[in-house]
């Protein structure tokens, strides 16, 4: 009967939540950049060919057009010394939030708000500009210093903007979780890993960061920090002007906000029982999924060849080669939060998931690399140019 009830919780349908959104949107935010990559090289080279006929080189220097076309470039990469001072900047925020909450829970709130609008707008685009297809126009219209913008991008915007105002108006654990379910997109999707190198400082560094403050930090501060920061609530910032402006029912009446830092999801099973899984479980495993995605089409295209010195593989092993990077990493993703899942229920406590989604994905995906002689170069230059040697090798 014990043995039931315990697979039962871990089948559960805010387990099964968990796990289906959080791939859903770790495939989709890769696709979505992978996507957004293309488009910026396929306008590069349209500028390029434009800027051939117009000028020549000499004049291409003078007017900067090619500087200007680099600069429009929307992606952020990170890079060895951002990997390497991350944990540090996340743990220092961590205390700030664990610290100063109650006198800055207003600023956090709204700052929160801000950067979730921002993030669902971008999540909204595509359908936006899918809707506004029959009609859709390349005249911008413009708003002074904030820029010109497209009608899709004011239409998710003014979309974004009324969920923001129904969720601090509600609270609702709902649109909570679409406005993170936006920063991950947004995140997965804009900030991009140059190499394996990269990738590999950053996860380890952010796993020792997570074990520290899910395991530890009780030690120091008699409290597990990282539990009671993500499940503390917020005043809801229109409750604490209306006390300001001494209305007292309506401050009353206003719920308190759960921040969009985590994804909840409440048990059809289970009355009172909720999953959570905090953003940062999902996006930093997605910028590595979303690197070898990279990869992959990047390979894909290229027809790279794999390192002379790789050793001769037997046959038995050879489907290594008909596997992607990011098949093999996805799949490692599912079975990390799938033993995160069991431990929590094993302990009956918070488990840190990056522990558990770390091994899972990096491990696999070196050994992968390994095996397709792809590691060397994927580990400090994945995206460089090939030539192809005049005379092959039968």
């Amino acid at each position: 009967m014990q043995a039931f009830e315990w697979a039962s919780s871990v089948v559960d349908s805010s387990r099964v939540s968990t796990f289906v959104i959080s791939i859903l949107l770790i495939v989709y935010g890769s696709f979505r950049s992978l996507n957004i990559e293309q488009e910026q090289k396929e306008k590069d080279r349209d500028k390029e060919k434009q800027a051939m006929v117009v000028s020549t080189s000499s004049l291409l220097a003078i007017t900067g057009i090619n500087s200007g076309s680099e600069g429009e470039n929307v992606m952020q990469t990170i890079s060895v010394w951002q990997a390497m001072c991350m944990p540090i900047g996340a743990s220092i925020s961590l205390l700030i939030m664990f610290l100063f909450f109650d006198s800055l829970q207003l600023v956090f709130a709204i700052c929160t708000a801000v950067l979730a609008m921002v993030a669902f707008a971008f999540l909204l685009l595509p359908m936006c500009q899918y809707l506004l297809r029959p009609c859709h126009s390349n005249n911008k219209v413009s708003f002074g210093f904030c820029g010109r913008f497209t009608s899709a991008e004011i239409l998710a915007s003014v979309l974004s903007f009324l969920i923001v105002c129904i969720w601090i108006l509600t609270g609702h654990w709902l649109l909570m979780d679409a406005l993170g379910m936006g920063l991950c997109v947004a995140l997965i999707a804009l900030v991009q890993l140059p190499n394996l190198k990269v990738s590999t400082l950053l996860l380890i560094g952010l796993l020792i960061y997570d074990v520290f403050w899910v395991f530890f930090s009780s030690y120091l501060f008699s409290t597990n920090v990282m539990v009671r920061v993500a499940t503390r609530p917020a005043e809801n910032p229109i409750g604490i002007i209306a006390k300001k402006l001494h209305l007292f029912s309506v401050g009353n009446s206003a719920p308190k906000l759960s921040l969009p830092g985590k994804l909840v999801f409440p048990s059809l099973q289970n009355s009172g029982h909720f999953s959570m899984l905090g953003l940062g479980d999902i996006v930093m495993p997605g910028l590595l999924l979303c690197f070898v995605l990279r990869f992959d089409s990047y390979k894909q295209t290229q027809s790279l060849p794999s390192d002379a010195n790789v050793t001769v593989l037997p046959t038995s092993i050879k489907y290594y080669h008909r596997i992607t990077y990011f098949q093999c990493s996805l799949v490692g993703y599912f079975l990390g939060l799938l033993t995160s899942t069991i431990s929590s229920e094993i302990f009956q406590a918070a488990q840190p998931a990056l522990l558990y989604l770390v091994p899972f994905t990096l491990g696999p995906l070196l050994l992968m690399a390994y095996l397709k002689g792809d590691l060397k170069r994927m580990w400090t230059e994945p995206f460089r140019t090939w030539t192809q040697p005049k005379y092959l090798e039968v």
